[in-house]
């Protein structure tokens, strides 16, 4: 099958054409001709698999089909995503694929100023990309007007609940007009995404490329057992005997982020992390350096990294389990996407062998382990339990964490009275 069997406009195929893409991925063939004839869609797919094409494509045809050429435009299609990363990528896809068609598209997030992003509004849009917080707040100021949209996208669903957007989502329905196309997309289908899909599609059509919570094809999975105070110079030591090039390195907290990035470049190898406690323009100039080759190691907590779109990324590195095993599948599967091959990497402490287990149980399968000579753990240290992302040393009490979403220990704020209200 190639793009042209789906019926696209050809301002979409020339766009297409020149980006390279000949032949559409299983979840674009699929969600594609659903979309095109009006469906609401719930969506299952894990990352690097080519859904925001697959929801981007048909949406554009479908406001050039059914565009007026009215004096003032207003905003006809509204896509949700959970963080400013996934916003911008999903910005991009929609200018280079729309870029032979008269259609106006802004993102808007928080971490900048909203004065730019007024304007825009102000200028009129038909398509606008943004994280729910900040588009809450143009609500509230009025300078955005949503009982137009005829289109409405939740990319990353499961991600958003995990952060805690519920309630903004909820809020946001309320200013939609309710005739309307829905499409939902999420890795996972747990029991909140299909409670939040009940109410938000109308007879939808489901499609499911990838089993979820499997990890992606085309990945090779390690584990790298090491005591916890000895991680750092392993990571170091693996980078520079093995040439890795490229290497996205996970942790479980902000400061912890810091401080291996300080520690590799101390080593000898560039690095920067990145994370909800920099501004929007050092994160992205932090990824703009790691994609051009400038820094050779990026450091980065889940939520900021959710939505990074790094070409051929060869080397994901576990530095720390994280807590939930969702999470395992979706870092990983920064790496190996679209056909290419990729190699995950785990460093396992005695701490985390509980969390592993989960790990390999939600997978379905034992990864395997290997130790590398000169860093064999210690097998006289004590596993201690690790809370809210830190280990908690026995005798103490477990420090309160404030502000930092991926340390929180529930997945759903609707469980936890005192989760924060978030703005991303």
């Amino acid at each position: 099958m190639s793009f042209k069997d789906l019926d696209l406009i050809p301002e979409l195929l020339k766009a297409i054409e020149e980006e390279g893409y000949t032949t559409p991925t299983p979840i674009q063939a699929q969600a594609i001709p659903i979309v095109l004839e009006g469906s609401d869609l719930m969506g299952g797919s894990q990352t690097g698999t080519g859904k925001t094409a697959g929801f981007t494509l048909p949406m554009l045809q479908l406001l050039t089909k059914s565009s007026k050429n009215p004096v003032k435009r207003y905003p006809r299609a509204l896509i949700l995503t959970p963080t400013r990363e996934l916003a911008a990528q999903v910005a991009e896809n929609v200018k280079t694929y729309g870029k032979h068609l008269p259609l106006k598209s802004t993102v808007i997030f928080g971490g900048v100023n909203m004065n730019s992003q007024i304007k825009h509004l102000q200028n009129g849009v038909d398509i606008i990309i943004a994280t729910p917080g900040r588009l809450l707040d143009h609500a509230s100021q009025k300078t955005v007007d949503l009982s137009r949209v005829e289109i409405l996208v939740l990319d990353e669903a499961d991600r958003m609940l995990d952060m805690g957007f519920i309630h903004d989502i909820k809020r946001l329905l309320l200013l939609l007009p309710k005739k309307r196309q829905n499409l939902l997309f999420s890795a996972t289908f747990s029991n909140e995404i299909k409670s939040l899909a009940s109410g938000l599609l109308n007879n939808p059509k489901t499609i499911e490329v990838v089993r979820h919570n499997t990890a992606a094809e085309g990945v090779t999975q390690i584990i790298y057992p090491v005591d916890g105070k000895r991680k750092a110079n392993l990571l170091s030591h693996l980078i520079s005997s093995k040439n890795w090039k490229q290497v996205l390195v996970f942790t479980r907290t902000k400061h912890g982020a810091n401080r291996l990035s300080q520690k590799l470049e101390l080593d000898g190898i560039t690095a920067s992390a990145i994370h909800g406690n920099k501004s929007q323009s050092a994160r992205t100039k932090a990824l703009s350096d790691f994609k051009q080759g400038l820094v050779r190691v990026l450091v980065a907590t889940d939520i900021a990294a959710r939505g990074l779109d790094i070409d051929q990324l060869p080397h994901v590195v576990n530095y720390e389990l994280p807590n939930v095993p969702e999470d395992y599948v979706h870092r990983i599967g920064r790496t190996g996407r679209a056909g290419n091959f990729g190699e995950a990497v785990s460093l396992v402490c005695i701490d985390e062998h509980k969390l592993l287990k989960d790990i390999e149980r939600l997978i379905k399968k034992s990864i395997t382990s290997e130790i590398i000579s000169g860093y064999e753990p210690d097998p006289n240290i004590k596993a201690e339990p690790i809370i809210n992302g830190r280990v908690q040393q026995k005798g103490t009490q477990p420090r309160h964490q404030t502000g930092n979403r991926q340390n929180q220990p529930s997945r759903n704020p609707n469980k936890n009275p005192s989760y924060p209200s978030h703005r991303r």
